[in-house]
Parts: C-alpha cells; sequence; structure tokens
C-alpha cells in the first residue's frame, strides 16, 4: 500500500498576499482521494518527532532558539514564513511525516509526504520556507538506526538542495545530487557531490536526456539502498519562480523516470514533495498529484 504522510497542521495560515501557496497541502489529498488515486488507509499522520532526531542533524543551539522562537529578525526573513509555534511544531511534524514514510518505504518499497522537501535548511539557520532539514533528518536516521548504508538523494527541485549539500559535505554515506536551475536561488551554491546547473528555459526533451545521462550512471556508481526524492514541481513553464521550461507532461515523464529507476533496481524511494509557485494553483496540483498517480501505477 502507498501510505502517505499528512496532517491538517501542513497548510499554515499566512498573511494575505503571501506568495507561498499553502493552500495545496490541503487540496492536493482532496484532490487524490476524489479522484480515486488514493483511500483514506493510504494517509497516515505524523506526529511531533523526537528532538534526539532532529539534534542528530541540526545544532542544538540552533533548534533552541527556534523552538524558543528567539531567532533575530534578519533570520526570520531569509526563512520567508513569520515565526510562530505554530509554524515550528508543522515543521516538527514534517519531519516525523518524512521520516515515518522512510519506514513505509522499507515496507511497501515507496512512500511519500505531501509536505517536506526542505533543502534549504542548514544545520544552523534556516531560509527559502525551510525551518529544519527534512530530507537530511530522514537520511541520518535511517543510516543511524542502520535502515540504509548508503543513502542517494535525488533533488530535483528547480532551486539548488544548498542545506541538503552543507549538512552532507563531509559524509560519504548520503550522496547528493542537485540538478537545478544555473541562475535562480540561491545565488550562492554549496557544492553538493553532484551538482547539474541547467539553462533558463530548458525544455523536455533537453532535460529528460540530461537526467537519464546522469542519474542511471549514479546508481551503479553510488550503490545506494535508499533513495530519497525531492520532487518539486517548480520546474514547470508556469512557475512563478522557476525560469525553467517543462511542461505537465515533461514534469510527469521525470517523475515516471525516477519511479522507474527505483522500481528497476529495488532501491526503496521516499518522496517528499518540495516546491511549486504557478500563477495558477490547478497547475501545482496537477503535477503533484501526478506524481501520487505515477507511484500507484509503478509499485502497487
Amino acid at each position: 500500500m502507498l501510505k502517505i504522510a499528512w496532517s491538517p497542521l501542513y497548510s499554515h495560515p499566512l498573511p494575505e498576499g503571501h506568495r507561498f501557496p499553502m493552500e495545496k497541502y490541503n487540496l492536493l489529498p482532496e484532490q487524490l482521494l476524489y479522484e480515486g488515486t488514493i483511500r483514506e488507509e493510504n494517509l497516515f499522520t505524523p506526529l511531533m518527532l523526537e528532538d534526539k532526531w532532529l539534534l542528530n542533524t541540526h545544532e542544538p543551539t540552533y533548534v533552541d532558539r527556534l523552538k524558543g522562537l528567539e531567532l533575530s529578525k534578519p533570520e526570520i526573513r531569509k526563512t520567508g514564513f513569520p515565526l510562530s509555534k505554530e509554524l515550528v511544531d508543522r515543521e516538527i511534524h514534517i519531519m516525523d511525516g518524512s521520516v515515518e514514510a522512510c519506514m513505509y518505504a522499507l515496507e511497501f518499497r515507496c512512500a511519500m509526504n505531501i509536505a517536506g522537501g526542505t533543502h534549504h535548511a542548514f544545520t544552523d539557520k534556516g531560509e527559502g520556507f525551510c525551518l529544519l532539514n527534512d530530507i537530511a533528518v530522514s537520511a541520518n536516521y535511517l543510516l543511524d538506526r542502520g535502515f540504509a548504508k548508503q543513502v542517494l538523494v535525488i533533488d530535483l527541485d528547480v532551486h539548488q538542495g544548498n542545506g541538503t549539500a552543507q549538512i552532507f559535505n563531509s559524509k560519504p554515506q548520503v550522496f547528493t545530487f542537485s540538478m537545478h536551475g544555473a541562475s535562480n536561488y540561491p545565488l550562492q551554491k554549496e557544492n553538493s557531490d553532484l551538482d547539474i546547473g541547467l539553462p533558463d528555459g530548458i525544455g523536455d526533451d533537453k532535460y529528460l536526456e540530461i537526467l537519464d545521462n546522469y542519474l542511471s550512471p549514479l546508481i551503479d556508481n553510488v550503490q545506494p539502498d535508499f533513495l530519497i526524492y525531492q520532487c518539486g514541481v517548480d520546474v514547470l513553464e508556469s512557475d512563478k519562480l522557476g525560469r525553467l521550461g517543462l511542461s505537465l507532461e515533461g514534469c510527469k515523464a521525470r517523475d515516471r523516470f525516477v519511479l522507474e529507476l527505483a522500481e528497476k533496481n529495488h532501491i526503496p524511494i521516499m518522496c517528499c514533495m518540495g516546491g511549486g509557485y504557478s500563477e495558477k494553483l490547478s497547475h501545482i496540483l496537477e503535477a503533484h498529484a501526478n506524481t501520487y498517480r505515477l507511484a500507484q501505477e509503478i509499485f502497487f
């Protein structure tokens, strides 16, 4: 069964006019249930992840300041969200959602988190709508519990996974692969194990060709026993923050390629959603929904 982390807490109220499409976290499961892609039993509710697993990735001082709502105004501004206890609780639930989804992926081969993909959170700071890094927290959880020996992070959000790269810059048990817009945020990139910077406006065919050229050999070279897939849909041509040129079908083909690669190589995969900022919310929802439809088709 495809298990999916979701909580009402994921859709956190933001000031009117805020550019982050928080409402997608309620609308996406509603759409998937309505069309019959999933049933209620596919969804599970994450809890507050234990502090020890946050501290396994993030600096204790940062976690304490975050939970104590003691970040400075510049630090809060870099995250893009007004800081509150409810926001921090939301983030910690998202962390648990990804960790638990990893455990379900070990059982069912594939599992997902409706939120997550918070790849801009560093060990000691947050930025770009990310306060804590669920990708890193999950990878470290798997490694420390002995559920994995080699994790491959596949980050296909339009923005480089700079926080994930920083967290794992000296941990060979996690290989970080980021394929992103070369001229997009963040302006100051970190060094992933493999970074592929893409030109503005790249279309479906060239994008998929590059992905195949790099990701297929990585599976053979890295020999991962677990995959974490950040499948942001801000690669769409319609995305306000993206600058790339993928169609909805191209984004779906990207997800199909990754999921089929995992299935063919018998590697468990956890998918976390990442960004999406198209003017029409329907484009964001359709692109995200395609990932779930494909997971059901390929694995179940």
